[in-house]
């Protein structure tokens, strides 16, 4: 019996909160040219999926379709495709930001956005990792070039992004600092972070200096202030834009520092080395909950509580 042409997907008509998505029949989308289609088992949830459904200043319409975070199996492969072929485990973000996508029952996508799935992490496990791992990845390694010895500190160690940069800047031989509230310092700890600061009652600037890369993805005056606990020669590398970034960049050649501002891409480097490292045991999401497809809505109001400690999953299949 053939597979049905069509598919269900999770949708919005308007900008607005959790409530404006909705379950939607669509067509099931056809791969072109390097393209591979997925039947998606997981759909990750980032913080800027809600960003993007409750409207951005370049977004003059609703994206169709959110989500870049998937792992599933290849279900067809376009014309020149080498890498993959049907019934093969993968996992990857589609091109971010105007390749979303994911909450669906089939996404598409440039099949070297992908990488095969580790064997030792379930679909859901998997798709935790994409956008929040590449975010880390390209910090830290395309970006800062984190060598063994250096002091790397991340803010909100234990956020999706964070608690998986503590992981790799671990396995670079780096001593992590990460600033996270109490109750999850534990859970910090466990992951290899080496000296970690509460946030609610600590200072960070009088807790660490003589820092050589800070991971930023808070913005405002914790960026400005992080420029000051760098060494001469350190570098922060920022992932969120608040319109402070030139002042903060003057700020930055005035201490003889360097600022990134990293936009994450589709990277198939970038993702078959995340699932090397998760291959190997030295990197590992941590979900704080799951929800079905059809419960998308709830996934993100979760996720705005602020309250969150690891990933978010939609369960597809």
């Amino acid at each position: 019996m053939s597979e049905s042409t069509t598919m269900r997907a999770i949708s919005q008509e308007a900008f607005g909160g959790p409530e404006v998505l909705e379950e939607v029949e669509r067509p099931r989308p056809v791969p072109g040219g390097n393209e591979i289609l997925v039947r998606v088992h997981a759909a990750g949830v980032n913080p800027t999926d809600w960003k993007h459904r409750g409207g951005l200043p370049w977004l003059s319409e609703p994206v169709p379709v959110l989500g870049w975070d998937v792992s599933g199996v290849v279900a067809e492969v376009g014309a020149g495709v080498t890498l993959f072929k049907p019934g093969d485990e993968v996992f990857g973000m589609l091109p971010y930001p105007h390749g979303a996508g994911a909450y669906a029952e089939y996404a598409k996508a440039p099949a070297r956005s992908f990488a095969r799935k580790p064997a030792n992490l379930d679909h859901v496990q998997a798709a935790a990792l994409p956008l929040a791992g590449l975010t880390a990845y390209q910090a830290l390694v395309d970006a800062a070039e984190v060598r063994p010895g250096q002091r790397v500190l991340v803010h909100a160690a234990a956020g999706g992004v964070g608690h998986l940069a503590v992981q790799i800047a671990k396995a670079r031989g780096a001593h992590v600092i990460g600033t996270a509230s109490a109750g999850k310092h534990d859970l910090l700890r466990d992951l290899g972070a080496d000296e970690l600061i509460d946030y609610r009652t600590t200072d960070f600037t009088t807790a660490v200096d003589g820092v050589d890369v800070v991971l930023d993805s808070l913005a405002g005056e914790v960026r400005t202030r992080s420029l000051e606990i760098l060494r001469r020669g350190g570098v922060l590398v920022s992932f969120v834009g608040d319109g402070g970034e030139s002042a903060d960049r003057q700020k930055a050649a005035e201490l003889g520092v360097r600022m990134e501002g990293l936009l994450v891409e589709a990277d198939n480097a970038g993702m078959r080395a995340i699932a090397e490292l998760a291959e190997q045991g030295r990197l590992r999401p941590h979900l704080d909950a799951t929800f079905p497809l059809a419960e998308a809505a709830k996934a993100h109001a979760h996720g705005e509580t602020g309250r969150t400690t690891g990933k978010i999953v939609l369960v597809v299949r």
